[in-house]
């Protein structure tokens, strides 16, 4: 591969994250792989050769000059190669190919003008974690056909929701109903799929994909009833979704930057049903402290209109208002007013990202009525947007800090009451059905997966070595995070829902084969943390559970 020239500063390809492996014998120069680059990191190029050869009876060297096409890697920081593979995809002669460099040196170099290196993704962490070191190792002694799998009746569900204590219920019986009783609170309650599509917004997924998440969301529960309900992320819905019946299936996220949410408003007196329940989102685990950001490449017109604003500006979430006192005091005041809007018929409930502080959050709402459950997002999620120091260096594991907040539940006598749901690298390297069942074991309610749907219904090229991951930049290759018209018509919304349906479809049977031998087929196993083992000792004293080696 020859490097490019007339560099800004001078770097060779060993620098770089991937280098390029070219093929010369089975080139056929059609150029698909330099036209689909999405960085501009391959280029065709001329290359001059000088041959020098003997021949004859008295041979005499001469010389042979010409000139070759080649495909030429650049050697720039602005167009280095992702190794998103896209020009592998479409090479009809499987001549060219992305290499991973370990002796990479472009966090050396990323940082230009000042600017802190921002990407999309997840952390840059090959490594496997917590929540795959774990093993389900509270098994029944006996094969039991009644609990088989693949036969038994199972209610893989869970409760979104206040769940009061059967005494505390508001309820009394009126000829010979149950009804609530006057001027009492009933806390709105949902009965769910365990694993929920975490916030994407529209403006960080592109038109087809969150459509095709929609669609999938929609036959799921409709078709193969199965309640799988997603998140909205911040920015808002189209309003042609807030007036239709399907917005059940659907949780609006509110944020600090209240993008969208005048025509949320505006459309309540429309709505014909509830939404399945309102987020409000204080912080996210890739990058906790810091706000949202959409950029500016990616606010187009439909982005701006359902957003409010205008076009091409970056969109970075602000602070919490300082009128607000502290995180509980915000927390407090948005339950209750969001909770006004809706008449309080739908759970409200915050998510904070995964941090020591958390446990002040959990008190707090732990004594507030109107909370619906807590929503922990630990460092391992993913993002559209985020600086390379947050998304690597800041956060919390989410395995020890949902285990902390689950005992602390206990110690109050409400792990049964308000619920926990967790997130944040649920489905990481794959396996999605044990993370979740992993994190149900050490307390949470629920789990909520991003990236792994990205990767199972999209083909998403992102990893943990730094690959593509070009989602902030509105230029990915798979038309998942972009909204060029160009990029995002690769991506067919219908495969996509069909993608989704697959995947649920899978996670509940894998659920069922976990959940089987532990004998639990009608209610989730819920803080049973004596089920699960693990070979480190220290993951083991950490979670308090049984070290296995």
């Amino acid at each position: 591969m020859e490097p490019a020239k007339g560099l800004k500063m001078s770097l060779t390809l060993l620098d770089f994250p991937y280098i390029i492996r070219w093929r010369d014998d089975r080139c056929s120069r059609c150029g698909k792989c330099t036209a689909v680059c999405p960085t501009g990191a391959i280029s065709p190029a001329v290359i001059a050769k000088r041959l020098v050869q003997s021949s004859g009876d008295l041979p005499l060297p001469t010389t042979i000059r010409g000139v070759s096409q080649v495909i030429r890697q650049a050697v720039d920081i602005e167009h280095y190669c992702t190794g998103c593979g896209t020009c592998t995809m479409v090479c009809p002669n499987m001549a060219i190919v992305p290499e991973y460099n370990p002796a990479s040196k472009f966090l050396f170099h990323k940082n230009q003008g000042g600017v802190p290196y921002k990407r999309g993704g997840r952390r840059n962490d090959p490594g496997t974690g917590t929540l795959d070191r774990l093993k389900f190792t509270r098994i029944s002694m006996l094969t039991d056909p009644a609990l088989d799998a693949g036969r038994h009746e199972f209610n893989i569900r869970t409760l979104m929701g206040r769940n009061l204590p059967a005494e505390d219920l508001p309820l009394s019986v009126k000829d010979g109903r149950l009804v609530v009783c006057a001027g009492e609170f009933m806390p709105p309650v949902r009965e769910i799929f365990p694993i929920r599509v975490a916030g994407m917004s529209i403006g960080a997924l592109s038109p087809p994909m969150w459509e095709g998440l929609a669609m999938g969301i929609t036959y799921l529960n409709e078709v193969e009833h199965i309640p799988v309900v997603m998140g909205s992320g911040e920015g808002g819905i189209p309003s042609r979704l807030l007036k239709s019946r399907f917005i059940k299936y659907f949780i609006p996220q509110i944020a600090s930057g209240y993008f969208g949410w005048d025509e949320i408003i505006h459309a309540l007196p429309k709505m014909v049903e509830d939404p399945a329940a309102i987020e409000i989102k204080y912080g996210q685990g890739a990058k906790p402290g810091d706000g949202g950001l959409l950029m500016a490449y990616k606010v187009l017109k439909l982005i701006a209109e359902i957003r409010g604003v205008p076009m091409g500006v970056d969109l970075a979430s602000p602070p919490t208002h300082q009128t607000k006192y502290s995180i509980e005091e915000a927390v407090a005041k948005m339950i209750q007013s969001v909770s006004m809007a809706w008449g309080f018929r739908v759970p409200v409930y915050p998510k904070i990202s995964g941090t020591k502080t958390a446990l002040a959050v959990l008190n707090n709402l732990a004594r507030n009525p109107y909370a619906a459950a807590l929503s922990i997002d630990g460092e391992d999620g993913g993002t559209g947007a985020a600086y390379n120091v947050s998304l690597d260096k800041m956060g919390h594991p989410i395995a020890s800090n949902l285990r902390d907040c689950y005992l602390e539940l206990v110690k109050h006598g409400k792990q049964n009451e308000l619920p926990l749901f967790a997130a944040g690298g649920v489905g990481k390297h794959g396996h999605l059905a044990a993370n979740a069942a992993s994190l149900i074991l050490l307390g949470a309610s629920g789990v909520d997966t991003g990236r792994y749907i990205m990767q199972a219904a999209a083909g998403c090229f992102g990893d943990e070595r730094n690959r593509c991951n070009l989602c902030n930049l509105g230029k990915c290759p798979r038309g998942i995070t972009t909204q060029d018209p160009r990029l995002y018509r690769r991506l067919s919304a219908e495969k996509v829902a069909e993608r989704v349906v697959d995947v649920f479809k899978t996670a509940e049977m894998e659920l069922k084969k976990i959940f089987a031998p532990m004998g639990r087929s009608t209610q989730l196993p819920i803080g049973m943390s004596d089920g699960l083992g693990v070979s480190d000792p220290a993951i083991a004293r950490r979670l308090g559970i049984s070290y296995v080696c």
